[in-house]
């Protein structure tokens, strides 16, 4: 049912919850997802037509335009969590490590990265897509770089038999190293093994440099007992006899 109402002088039209109201006249509202094609008149109903892709109407509606989805953008922080339908908008969450801080009826609108720890603190209270991070300090004996949940005791280098190189702060950890006597100890010992194996090396090489003089000596000594062992046939002497001994 269609109310119309003229408008006289000294009186106002009033439609109804589920009409809007176009010049002097109150016409049904289109559904969700829909829109006005046309206006009611005296006799015919209000005309629709579906919403466009990319635009919704989320509510009975007299408009003649949806509205344009929304865009989940990262660079504010956000990601889709639903597309956008005719009868709903996108609904956009935090990214991970970050947290929303602007929220809409279904999702979020705006959001920022959680908060980073400095060095020297922890993390206190992990963020989630609605809270920041919770940072705190850590105490003497105890140390961080930032990322750590809690604060870790520094190492005790006399546990370890290890002697203190460089104090722990709130931020890092104390360095150990061996001690001086047992650094003297390494040193030497490797000392000692570098100078047996050129020790070793140099023996290896002489002798197999006095074993070839030995074999060449030989041989000289046997090609000259040959010579001496020989008759030349010009002194009318006995044939050469060589002996190879």
């Amino acid at each position: 049912v269609i109310l119309v109402i003229n408008v006289v002088s000294g009186q106002t039209t009033t439609c109804h919850q589920a009409e809007y109201q176009t010049g002097n006249q109150c016409c049904p509202m289109c559904l969700p997802g829909s829109r006005v094609k046309t206006d009611c008149t005296e006799f015919r109903s209000t005309s629709c037509l579906s919403c466009l892709e990319g635009t919704y109407m989320n509510k009975p509606t007299g408009l003649k335009q949806c509205f344009p989805c929304s865009h989940c953008d990262a660079v504010s922080g956000l990601k889709m969590k639903s597309s956008c339908a005719t009868t709903s908008d996108t609904v956009c969450e935090p990214l991970e490590g970050f947290y929303c801080v602007e929220s809409s009826q279904d999702g979020c609108e705006s959001a920022e990265k959680h908060r980073s720890c400095k060095p020297g603190q922890y993390i206190s209270k992990r963020g989630t897509a609605s809270t920041d991070s919770v940072c705190s300090d850590c105490s003497d004996g105890s140390f961080s770089d930032g990322t750590f949940p809690s604060c870790r005791p520094h190492t005790q280098c006399e546990t370890k038999n290890l002697q203190l190189l460089k104090p722990g702060t709130t931020s890092t950890d104390a360095e150990c190293e061996e001690h001086s006597l047992n650094k003297t100890i390494i040193w030497i010992s490797v000392s000692l093994s570098v100078l047996l194996i050129v020790i070793l090396t140099f023996i290896l090489r002489s002798q197999r440099e006095c074993s070839g003089i030995k074999f060449t000596s030989r041989r000289e000594s046997t090609l000259r007992h040959n010579y001496h062992c020989c008759l030349h046939l010009q002194t009318g002497k006995n044939l050469p006899l060589i002996f190879n001994l």
